[in-house]
């Protein structure tokens, strides 16, 4: 496997270079931490660097709070440190600051070693914090374009759809089909990988919630649980009669189509026209007819399902087209 350096290494490595060079520039004690600090708060995505940056923050000022108390009240020993940290855990997670708490046991561990609580210190430890969070904030600004990826992942999709209705098609048509199935795992890992990246743009994202791809990938998501579904029905069907052709044209048409652009409409009408047309046709002469009729309209029934899936989330993301 070839030796590579990711864009986070890389963050990581010049943001706490960063910190040293402007804690040690302003001649603080313990200029070191202002690395370690930054190292801790760079995160995966945006949103994510904010939440960890003020619970450290804000564990560090209780921490400071505490330590300073109780080393003044007992003194510098190290039972008054295991004291501190008795105190200082379960308040913080009771705050839900759990990510501050390493950062923070740091800046304890300073006030400890010095053996003395001055305002000069106390300062001298935000500016550590200060520093260490600002430049993770400043570093965590830019984050990798992901639109390319998920674009190759929306197209990769709907050609795998296109693919599961054709066949399905060719099966209802001649009652057998060569295909290996291939396109179902591959959908399941695809649409995962992409929901997942749409997820981590949202939270790249600190004004916007929302992201038209995550709603892509989710309706996708929705409308193959439906086509998984409809297998074990296609498959059973082994024999033909003329509305399995009929079935099977929609189905064909339907692979045709598939694309953020909204059909849905008219694929909708297709449906209402075809079960008038089963409900005109004359009764089933025989019973394995019947079945495969029957079958026939609850395929039907979860097509119209699958588009109506497709409505309801793109009203949703205002039918934008991707």
């Amino acid at each position: 496997m070839p030796f590579k350096i990711g864009y986070r290494t890389l963050k990581t490595a010049v943001g706490a270079g960063l910190a040293v060079a402007i804690a040690q520039a302003m001649h603080l004690d313990f200029y070191g931490s202002a690395a370690i600090i930054t190292v801790l708060c760079i995160s995966v995505t945006r949103r994510d660097s904010i939440k960890v940056s003020w619970a450290r923050l804000v564990a560090c000022v209780i921490g400071m709070a505490i330590s300073g108390f109780l080393f003044k009240w007992i003194g510098y020993h190290p039972w008054t440190l295991a004291l501190i940290i008795i105190v200082f855990i379960p308040i913080v997670v009771k705050l839900k600051m759990n990510a501050g708490i390493a950062t923070s046991s740091v800046i304890i561990l300073h006030l400890y070693t010095v053996g003395g609580i001055s305002t000069a210190l106390i300062i001298n430890e935000l500016l550590l914090v200060v520093i260490g969070i600002g430049v993770a904030l400043l570093m965590n600004l830019y984050m990798p374009n992901n639109d390319l990826a998920l674009r190759n992942y929306h197209k990769e999709i709907e050609e795998h759809f296109k693919t599961i209705l054709h066949e399905l098609s060719v099966y209802l048509r001649y009652g057998e089909s060569s295909w290996d199935g291939k396109e179902i795992p591959e959908t399941v890992d695809l649409l995962q990988k992409g929901k997942n990246l749409a997820m981590r743009n949202i939270q790249n994202q600190i004004l916007r919630y929302e992201d038209q791809y995550y709603y892509y990938f989710k309706m996708r998501e929705k409308q193959f649980e439906i086509l998984e579904r409809l297998m074990p029905h296609v498959s059973k069907i082994t024999s033909t009669f003329e509305q399995n052709e009929t079935v099977a044209d929609f189905l064909d048409q339907l692979s045709k189509s598939v694309s953020p652009a909204n059909r849905v409409p008219y694929f909708l009408d297709r449906i209402i026209s075809m079960k008038k047309g089963f409900e005109e046709m004359p009764l089933p002469t025989s019973r394995e007819e019947f079945e495969v009729r029957s079958s026939l309209l609850y395929i039907m029934h979860e097509l119209e399902e699958y588009l109506h899936i497709k409505d309801r989330l793109w009203n949703h993301a205002d039918k934008k087209k991707l």
